[in-house]
């Protein structure tokens, strides 16, 4: 899977929690990435690779074990796989960010009455509003895929005022199957993490 996601100012965004002023953005470059931790059945420890950019505004994640399959012989444990991310973000205090939109990009083979899902949870660390994006897939199909979502929900979903603040993303594809003798899977490759000032994100300065 391939995944694009960026913080930047958002002209048609959803409202914020209060009218944003015209200049209300961090300076350019200083929203940054300082690592990224992960697990997860999709992702055990040693499964997967992070390359950050010079400018620390770009985390590709390449996945070795994200698969999901389903079918004779194949345990009922390998029908679902998860991966948690932490994105350990640095921006100025006094702000705070919202909306967030990623690309997805895996492969999907399945078989008449196999169907899949591939579903992200976002957070951040210490709040417990969440937002949620989910893709839906029927067999029979076989091929690559491209989905590009906006959660509904990002315009409640802020964060942390005057701190740095941990984007957390729960991430899962899961396969089931109405034959038992059809077979499934269900891919994720890779992730791209964009997080600089050029589009799908609104910020607003914190109050007090």
């Amino acid at each position: 899977m391939k995944w694009f996601l960026a913080l930047a100012p958002l002209a048609a965004a959803a409202p914020a929690l209060q009218p944003i002023e015209l200049g209300d953005v961090p300076p350019a470059g200083q929203v940054t990435i300082r690592g990224v931790s992960y697990g997860g059945t999709g992702c055990p420890q040693g499964t997967l690779s992070s390359y950050i950019s010079n400018d620390r505004t770009i985390v590709t994640i390449i996945y070795d074990a994200y698969i999901a399959s389903i079918g004779p012989g194949i345990a009922i444990t390998e029908s679902r796989k998860n991966c948690q991310l932490s994105v350990d973000i640095q921006y100025p205090g006094g702000f705070q960010y919202s909306i967030l939109s990623a690309d997805y990009r895996g492969y999907a083979s399945l078989q008449k009455g196999v169907s899949g899902t591939l579903k992200s949870n976002y957070y951040f660390s210490g709040m417990q509003e969440q937002s949620s994006t989910e893709y839906n897939f029927v067999g029979p199909l076989t091929g690559d895929y491209l989905k590009s979502d906006k959660a509904d929900s990002t315009s409640i979903v802020w964060s942390p005022c005057g701190a740095d603040g941990n984007l957390n993303i729960n991430s899962q594809v899961r396969l089931s199957s109405t034959d038992s003798k059809a077979t499934g899977l269900l891919t994720t490759d890779s992730t791209d993490l964009k997080f600089s000032q050029v589009v799908y994100v609104q910020w607003q300065k914190c109050t007090k």
